[in-house]
């Protein structure tokens, strides 16, 4: 097993897309160019080949903590990443590679986002899980999937004058509600360039399905598609929106047009255990799923939390609601650097 790393050459990225015929090298590719661009952090993506054959990859951004520490995360602003191998001995050729690596560049510790165990042992944050399910081509099908008393919220919104149209015109106005939205959770908002950089790197993959009343957009949904699923990725509501069931109209509105394109997988993302976020999507019918996020501890002494769930954050937090919108607009971006 031989472990590189794959540079900056187009000759190098144009043979490893070509390896796989599922797409993935192509979403690692836009990935990198997105954080890149918005923040500057350097990637390094290993691959594991046998005899020329390409058995697993690992995506890794060099990261700055706020305190001056280096991290690789994989991957970071993302919900997913970690090792994608086909056997055991790719999957431990990458972790020996990502250590060596970390090691030589004096990093605290590795993170790995992975989506199902590795057997690996290594520590394992549980602080996420994913919710998944398949869906029909049929809407019937679909809404009799979600419970009664949610299904009837999917209904409110038509009700309240809501429409929803689809779309890559309206990025700015949704990034609008985004920073409004994360601003009464709490959270600093990423830099207008991370969306935008998503949205045309991904491209054709990636839309936006912008919901509004009154000629007014009033939520938002930055959706990702791949093969026969569909990521809503980055959403958001206004505040005046919430009495309408801005969000179910939403969702049910993304699900109906992901089922017409042939998604038959609607994965709608990760959420922090016992969160808002959490209930919501467990009233839809979906069943949690454990993100076992591994760590390489390597001069760290123990996992780290950057999570807002972390009791030394609970002032931060309360002191950003208050700051003026404008001014978290202005140091978000800033901040996001540093909290990947």
């Amino acid at each position: 097993m031989h472990v590189t790393e794959l540079g900056n050459d187009t000759a190098g990225w144009d043979a490893f897309v070509r390896a796989s015929g599922d797409g993935t090298p192509f979403h690692l590719l836009a990935w990198r160019r997105a954080v890149e661009k918005a923040f500057g952090h350097r990637a390094h993506y290993l691959v594991a080949r046998r005899d020329g054959r390409i058995e697993g990859v690992l995506p890794l951004f060099r990261v700055r903590g706020l305190t001056g520490g280096v991290a690789l995360v994989s991957v970071p602003y993302a919900v997913y990443g970690g090792i994608c191998a086909t056997s055991d001995a790719a999957r431990h050729a990458l972790l020996d590679a990502a250590v060596a690596l970390g090691t030589r560049l004096g990093a605290s510790y590795i993170e790995l986002r992975h989506r199902q165990d590795q057997g690996l042992d290594l520590p394992t944050k549980s602080l996420y899980v994913t919710f998944r399910r398949a869906i029909s081509k049929d809407d019937e099908e679909n809404a009799r999937a979600i419970p009664r008393k949610q299904r009837r919220m999917t209904r409110q919104g038509e009700k309240h004058g809501l429409s929803a149209t689809v779309g890559r015109e309206h990025l700015d106005d949704f990034y609008e509600i985004y920073a409004q939205s994360l601003h009464r959770l709490g959270s600093p908002v990423f830099p207008r360039a991370l969306l935008r950089g998503v949205f045309d790197a991904f491209d054709p993959d990636a839309e936006l399905l912008a919901v509004w009343r009154g000629g007014r957009m009033v939520a938002g949904v930055l959706t990702l598609f791949h093969g026969d699923e569909v990521v809503p990725y980055y959403g958001a509501a206004l505040d005046e929106a919430l009495p309408w069931a801005a969000n179910d109209f939403m969702y049910w509105e993304l699900m109906r047009y992901a089922a017409q394109k042939g998604c038959r997988i609607f994965d709608f993302g990760r959420s922090r255990i016992g969160t808002g976020p959490y209930d919501f999507k467990r009233h839809w019918g979906f069943d949690p799923e454990p993100l076992p996020y591994q760590y390489v501890l390597l001069r760290a002494k123990s996992i780290p939390d950057l999570s807002p769930t972390n009791s030394r954050f609970h002032l931060a937090v309360r002191a950003w609601k208050r700051l003026p919108l404008p001014v978290t607009k202005v140091l978000g971006p800033a901040i996001t650097r540093y909290l990947p």
